[in-house]
């Protein structure tokens, strides 16, 4: 039987992306209204240390040169806190931004979380 909740997270080519704000370390926040006119990837994850979310995460940061040539700013998303990122980060050697969907849990994934017909 076909899950009716199945949920897609892609917009289409030229909507605006929903703004939000996150916290990047317990105190600094970034706002995606920040970087309006520049290209942004969100690379939404369930989880830091998961091992297909650690592999994801390092395979990202290893490309971050190929993001940087097009001006692409990375942000990886998650319901981890920030002190969670933190380590997380320190472990992988990231060299990007880890942003905490935490309070309340995975409230900014599911501004693009839009019912399948």
């Amino acid at each position: 039987m076909p899950e009716t909740h199945m949920m897609t997270n892609i917009l289409s080519a030229g909507t605006t992306a929903p703004d939000f704000t996150l916290a990047v370390t317990a105190d600094q926040k970034l706002s995606l209204r920040d970087l309006r006119g520049r290209a942004v990837i969100l690379a939404f994850y369930p989880a830091d240390w998961s091992p297909v979310c650690g592999d994801q995460m390092a395979l990202y940061n290893e490309i971050l040169p190929e993001f940087r040539r097009f001006n692409a700013e990375l942000l990886g998303i998650s319901v981890d806190g920030v002190w969670c990122h933190a380590a997380f980060a320190r472990h992988q050697k990231l060299h990007f931004p880890l942003l905490a969907d935490f309070e309340p849990k995975g409230e900014v994934a599911r501004l693009w979380s839009l019912p399948r017909d």
